[in-house]
């Protein structure tokens, strides 16, 4: 069962910064969930993703000149509020917030609503950037129209968001070079025990009309992956708690075979972060070589068989650099932990 219904007002050359929206829902199925009926996390990114790709390749069309595509450039950190179930109705809606010379910002909340009782919860709120590329010329990066905001303060918080968003996805390249090596016969709750790689070759059903990779396709293998280590970890039913920035440095194409790996970074006593690289292997153009594409930091918490959160085996350290890590995981828990602290205060 799918539903797909769109509200846009066009206004020629300006638009009003509320007026683009899309809206669609859908009917979770088994095949979205875990063996316990928790919708899997990437599941909801990908749903995430299609909205935000909708929305800015429509608006970046409303001028006359060359047809583009919107890419995914970045998804801010996006927690999952409630857990979604097979049977629950997904209602994706995206805005467009704000807009640079070559880049959009889309907002978008996802609500689960129980069909049989009418109950409506927010599971998500997740801000993304996308860049349109030419359709003529996949290189060309294509200007963005611009939008008419209620306010300068409006448009001055934008612009803080954009800059601070560039300002990571530069930091972030700095870890490009990292690889996570197999372990042989590692030990219990170390590193290496629950590391876990899923290699996957990129088919058309997998791309945009460039030619390029959906980055809602590439989240949910994230989210895959990133499963599969937490599970390993605690042996027990796991669901994604958040995500923090995902930072798309390069277009993966058709083709291409994709290495998504994972491996355990910090965990709390009650949680798991563990960080995930995707990199992309062009088969037919080889001489290019194997090139990082995709990393992000997924967070996981282990759940009972009522649904209550469960403690969390310690992660065994075993060098250095694991030691490092760990202490990088652990501020960036504190960080996030004193921020939801910071906004429940705020609504109080």
């Amino acid at each position: 069962m799918l539903h797909l219904f769109m509200k846009v007002k066009s206004i020629p050359q300006r638009f009003n910064c509320y007026a683009s929206y899309w809206k669609h829902s859908r009917i979770m199925r088994p095949d979205d969930a875990n063996i316990v009926g928790n919708v899997h996390g990437g599941t909801i990114l990908k749903m995430i993703e299609e909205a935000g790709g909708i929305i800015s390749t429509r608006h970046c069309n409303t001028q006359s000149g060359d047809r583009c595509v919107a890419a995914l450039a970045r998804v801010e950190r996006t927690d999952f509020l409630h857990p979604m179930f097979i049977g629950e109705v997904a209602h994706v809606s995206a805005e467009i917030t704000y807009t640079s010379k070559h880049s959009v910002e889309v907002q978008v909340i996802v609500l689960a609503e129980n069909i049989l009782t009418g109950a409506k919860k927010v599971t998500n709120k997740a801000t993304l950037w996308y860049v349109p590329f030419s359709l003529q010329n996949v290189d060309k990066i294509i200007e963005v129209p611009v939008i008419e905001y209620s306010s300068v303060e409006q448009e001055e918080e934008g612009k803080k968001r954009y800059d601070a968003q560039k300002m990571e996805r530069l930091e972030t390249k700095e870890r490009n070079g990292e690889i996570i090596n197999p372990v042989v016969s590692p030990e219990a709750y170390t590193v290496g025990f629950s590391q876990s790689s899923l290699i996957h070759l990129v088919g058309p059903s997998d791309c945009t009309l460039h030619g390029f990779v959906h980055g809602g396709v590439t989240m949910k293998l994230m989210d895959e992956v990133a499963g599969i280590v937490a599970a390993r970890h605690c042996k027990t039913n796991i669901v994604t708690a958040s995500v923090d920035a995902i930072n798309f440095h390069r277009k993966i194409k058709k083709g291409c075979v994709v290495s998504v790996s994972g491996r355990m970074t910090f965990t709390s006593n009650k949680s798991m972060e563990i960080e995930v690289f995707v990199d992309a292997d062009p088969l037919v153009e080889a001489a290019r070589g194997k090139y990082r594409a995709v990393t992000a930091f997924f967070t996981y918490i282990s759940l009972d068989k009522e649904g209550k959160p469960l403690s969390v085996p310690p992660l065994k350290l075993e060098n250095e650099e694991e030691k490092k890590r760990f202490e990088e995981g652990k501020v960036r828990y504190l960080q996030n932990k004193a921020k939801r602290q910071a906004e429940k205060e705020r609504q109080q």
